[in-house]
C-alpha cells in the first residue's frame, strides 16, 4: 500500500515544475502587457516616446527578474 510518504519526492517535483510553469505564463503576460500599454500611450503622447521606452525596458527586465528568481527558487 502507498502512503503519503512515499509521493512526497514525487509531489515536491511536481509542485517546482508547476510552479515555474505559472511564473513563465505570468512573466509573459507581464511584458506582454508592457508592450501593449507602451505602444498604446506612444500612439497618444508619441513626444514621450524616450521615456516610455526607458521605462518599458526597466519594467520588463524587473518582470523577467522575478521569472529568473521565481524558476530558481523551487
Amino acid at each position: 500500500m502507498t502512503t503519503i510518504l512515499d509521493l512526497a519526492p514525487v509531489l515536491g517535483e511536481l509542485t517546482g515544475s508547476v510552479q515555474s510553469g505559472l511564473a513563465a505564463i505570468g512573466a509573459g503576460l507581464g511584458i506582454g502587457l508592457i508592450g501593449a500599454k507602451a505602444a498604446e500611450a506612444t500612439g497618444r503622447n508619441p513626444g514621450a516616446s524616450g521615456a516610455i521606452l526607458t521605462l518599458s525596458i526597466i519594467l520588463a527586465a524587473l518582470v523577467e527578474g522575478a521569472f529568473f528568481v521565481a524558476a530558481l527558487v523551487k
